[in-house]
């Protein structure tokens, strides 16, 4: 049966309404219904509503292709989680860190609750090395219209590459290299601070910490913080944010120094794992071994026992991260801004 909307005016050949059948609805001109479609805001609030109201009841939809010709936007942001040459080192494939890794998915969450009532689409876009190209060049297409960029590594040559294209980007931490983009981060030494004067508090002396990389500022202002409150040149070995990369140091740790009755683990997934191999070894958590973590992420809880670690509030930075390149899709000549969070400590049974 043949519909019959494809034989009154104003409809398109596949029955869709125009913007002149949305247009006669509300009782004003094409060029009207077009400004309240294309959200110019000159257009008078009650005339605004006439058409939002005909919108509803014609069924139109706007057509996307057309309206970025006009707006120059999509209306799309992507979330690029960039991996620089060397990381993953412990043989986790990157794509399966990607889903697996708790902390990108509060990440995820934190912009959507932001950019989805806005009307904007979140594309998320793995970028490992061998892959950079290909996201530059998608970029460059004009396919989205701003960068949320989670990448920190002082190799990553994403933030200037990012910077010299003029596409709006906002960072995750504060970049290792100076580029002129905003960025959100928490008080790195701070948090690292308060687990060394947990551990402390708990009568623990011969401390040690499973630090992250120490090429990207978090792992390296981490283990700049604990050192500082635990008192000089405490032992560390480094990991790179996996579990698999906290079995590994827990191991070598425990082997250089057996004595040890307190850690800081730079991440919660390394922690997990760090306290999987401490109690392989015979030791005992927290009777024998305290052990502190970094996020308070889902993977705190999965731990046995529960970790006590260092709060950062990830999905309140990543909906900053949204509000930061909102504001600069508005206002291109917006400065940069960072805007520091603050870390807290929650107690569990693993400290």
């Amino acid at each position: 049966m043949t519909d019959q909307r494809s034989r009154r005016p104003g409809y398109g050949p596949a029955g869709r309404p125009t913007l002149e059948e949305v247009a006669v609805a509300a009782g004003v001109s094409r060029a009207t219904v077009s400004r309240v479609i294309n959200a110019v805001p000159t257009v008078d609030p009650r005339i605004r509503a006439a058409v939002e109201r005909a919108i509803a009841e014609t069924g139109y939809v706007p057509n996307l292709a057309a309206r970025s010709l006009v707006t120059r936007r999509t209306d799309s942001v992507a979330l690029v989680i960039s991996e620089p040459p060397g990381h993953g080192a412990h043989g986790t494939p990157f794509l399966n860190r990607l889903f697996t890794d708790p902390y990108l998915g509060r990440v995820t969450a934190g912009a959507q609750e932001v950019l989805r009532p806005a009307g904007i689409h979140l594309v998320i876009i793995p970028a490992d090395p061998p892959g950079h190209h290909l996201v530059l060049r998608y970029l460059r297409q004009g396919h989205v219209d701003g960068v949320l960029l989670i990448s920190n590594h002082s190799a990553d040559p994403l933030p200037r590459q990012l910077y010299d294209l003029r596409v709006p980007a906002v960072l995750s931490a504060r970049p290792a290299r100076p580029v002129p983009h905003s960025y959100v981060d928490v008080d790195q030494q701070a948090g690292a601070r308060m687990a060394a004067e947990h551990l402390l508090a708990l009568g623990r002396r011969r401390l040690a910490t499973i630090c992250g990389p120490q090429d990207i500022p978090p792992g390296q202002e981490r283990l700049v913080g604990f050192r500082a409150a635990a008192g000089g040149d405490v032992p560390h070995v480094a990991g790179d944010f996996t579990r698999a990369s906290g079995e590994a140091a827990a191991r070598r740790l425990i082997e250089r120094h057996p004595e040890t009755d307190g850690i800081f683990v730079a991440n919660d997934l390394m922690a997990e794992g760090a306290v999987r191999v401490l109690q392989e070894l015979g030791r005992r958590v927290p009777q024998d071994v305290a052990v502190v973590g970094f996020d308070d992420s889902s993977a705190a809880l999965d731990a046995r026992p529960p970790l006590t670690t260092i709060h950062q509030p990830v999905e309140e930075m990543a909906g900053e991260m949204a509000q930061l390149l909102l504001a600069r899709l508005r206002d291109p000549r917006r400065t940069p801004r960072s805007v520091i969070f603050s870390p807290s400590l929650v107690v569990r049974q693993s400290a």
